[in-house]
C-alpha cells in the first residue's frame, strides 16, 4: 500500500519518507504541490490510482492550500475513499475544522512525532484496506444479483396444483382443456422433448421384437 506525501518542503519529504521506510512502508511517493499531487492521483480521470492508498497533505502550501486540495479530491468519486491526513504547524482550530469539513480524516502536528505518525498511518491504511474489501464484496454481490436476475428471466417455473388424468395422464390447462403432458410442459417451461419408447412399452407393443 503506497503513501503520497504532498508538501512544498524537500526537508519534510525527506523526514517523512525516512520515518515511513524505516517502519516498513517502502512505497512512498512525493509531490511538491497540490497540482503535482492531482497529476499523480489522476484527478481528471474516472479510475482511482492503483498504487496510492493514503495521502499526507501539508495544510499550508503556496498556490492551492491543503484544505482546498483535499476538498477537490473528495469531490472526485474515484478518489473519495483515499484517506487524507493533514500535516500542519498551524494548530488553529478554525483551520482544523475546515480540514475535517473538507474530508480529512486526521491530522499531525509539525514537527512530526514518529510514534504518532506511524500509529495514525497504520490506522488510516487499515481503514483503507477495509473499505477496499467492502467495495469488492459489494461489487461481487451486485454481479451475483445481476446474474440471478438474468437467470430468473430465463426460467419458467411450474407452481401450484396441476390437474392430471389418472388414466391417460393428460393435464387440464387454465382454459379447461385437456392437453398431452409434453404439450403442457412445453408451453409452461423451456423443456424440449425427444420421443422414444421405453423397454416395457416396446415389449408390450412389439412382443415379437423385444427379447429379454
Amino acid at each position: 500500500m503506497a503513501i503520497l506525501i504532498v508538501d512544498d518542503s524537500p526537508d519534510q519529504h525527506l523526514l517523512l519518507r525516512s520515518l515511513l521506510t524505516k517502519a516498513g512502508h517502502n512505497d512512498v511517493l512525493t509531490a511538491d504541490s497540490a497540482q503535482a499531487a492531482f497529476d499523480q492521483l489522476n484527478l481528471a480521470g474516472p479510475e482511482p490510482p492503483k498504487d496510492i492508498d493514503l495521502i499526507l497533505m501539508d495544510l499550508l502550501m503556496p498556490g492551492l492550500d491543503g484544505v482546498s486540495a483535499c476538498r477537490q479530491l473528495k469531490q472526485a468519486e474515484h478518489l473519495r475513499d483515499i484517506p487524507v491526513i493533514m500535516v500542519t504547524a498551524n494548530n488553529d482550530l478554525g483551520n482544523l475544522k475546515e480540514a475535517f469539513a473538507a474530508g480529512a480524516m486526521d491530522y499531525l502536528n509539525k514537527p512530526v512525532n514518529s510514534v504518532e505518525l506511524l500509529a495514525r498511518v497504520s490506522s488510516a491504511l487499515a481503514l483503507k484496506q477495509e473499505m477496499d474489501c467492502r467495495k469488492e464484496r459489494e461489487r461481487e454481490l451486485r454481479r451475483s444479483n445481476e446474474d440471478l436476475q438474468r437467470a430468473l428471466k430465463e426460467v419458467k417455473v411450474l407452481r401450484g396444483l396441476i390437474p392430471i388424468c389418472a388414466s391417460c395422464k393428460k393435464i387440464r390447462n387454465d382454459g379447461g382443456l385437456w392437453q398431452q403432458l409434453e404439450e403442457y410442459l412445453s408451453d409452461h417451461s423451456e423443456a424440449e422433448f425427444s420421443h422414444g419408447l421405453c423397454h416395457p412399452c416396446i415389449k408390450k407393443l412389439y412382443p415379437g421384437v423385444y427379447q429379454d
